[in-house]
């Protein structure tokens, strides 16, 4: 796909997911067919596919072999095993990034330690804010990974990449990944990004990855307030 298709793809996506949200498209709406989408965005098919594909992964819609796309029932919720998948394509939640910052330096200097890793080893630091359709920041995001794992991170189109994927494309095995998720009250800078009060409650969450040589593979801190989205977790008990 072209950089120019990847534009295109997230502005019909960005389209789509606002009839959605407003209402215009509710629950159970029958989404215009590719074709019928090719044509009013004046786009290729695969682009189109790429953009419901994202609206799938984000819960937005459910998709059918032969009936077609509709929008989901529940929309805004969220599986909280996306983010200890390891084989999950695609990012652990919708919505676009802004990369505020990323950087190698010493392990001693993240924000974040690496359990193992001494402090004169070097790690890539990267701080991305997740966007809501609206344009709010919805989350922060900051990932800490050591260098001779990701050395060639910096140079990646770091707003859509998923940190999983990425290490998998470059040949780590990862085998184990926890979540953690703690009360946290949000500082006064933090308060002002997300436009609530100091001191308001909020979610931390930390992801653990590991390798299966037993090395921490990335540390990931997401700062989640209160909103309209849920997450939950589901587990299949029908033994099939």
């Amino acid at each position: 796909m072209s950089e120019r298709d990847l534009l295109l793809h997230v502005q019909i996506r960005r389209a789509l997911e606002a009839r959605i949200r407003s209402g215009q498209w509710g629950p159970g709406t029958r989404i215009p067919t590719e074709v019928e989408l090719c044509q009013e965005f004046e786009v290729s098919r695969i682009t189109v596919q790429r953009a419901l594909r994202d609206l799938a992964d984000a819960g937005l819609i459910v998709r059918f072999r032969k009936r077609g796309s509709f929008v989901a029932q529940a929309v805004g919720q969220h599986n909280l095993l996306r983010f200890t998948g390891l084989l999950i394509q695609g990012p652990e939640t919708h919505g676009d990034h802004r990369v505020v910052s990323a950087e190698v330096l010493p392990a001693r200097a993240a924000r974040l330690r690496l359990p193992g890793v001494p402090d004169e080893e070097a790690v890539v630091q990267m701080e991305r804010h997740k966007l809501a359709a609206d344009g709010r920041v919805s989350n922060t995001e900051l990932h800490v990974l050591p260098f001779r794992l990701a050395p060639d991170l910096l140079d990646q189109d770091l707003a859509p990449l998923t940190s999983h994927a990425y290490l998998r494309d470059r040949g780590v095995e990862l085998v184990r990944a926890r979540l953690y998720v703690e009360p946290y009250a949000l500082g006064e800078a933090e308060a002002e990004l997300f436009g609530l009060p100091a001191g308001t409650p909020v979610f931390r969450w930390t992801r653990e990855t590991w390798t299966r040589r037993g090395e921490i593979a990335e540390l990931l801190e997401e700062i989640v307030p209160p909103g309209g989205e849920r997450f939950y977790v589901e587990t299949d008990l029908s033994g099939s």
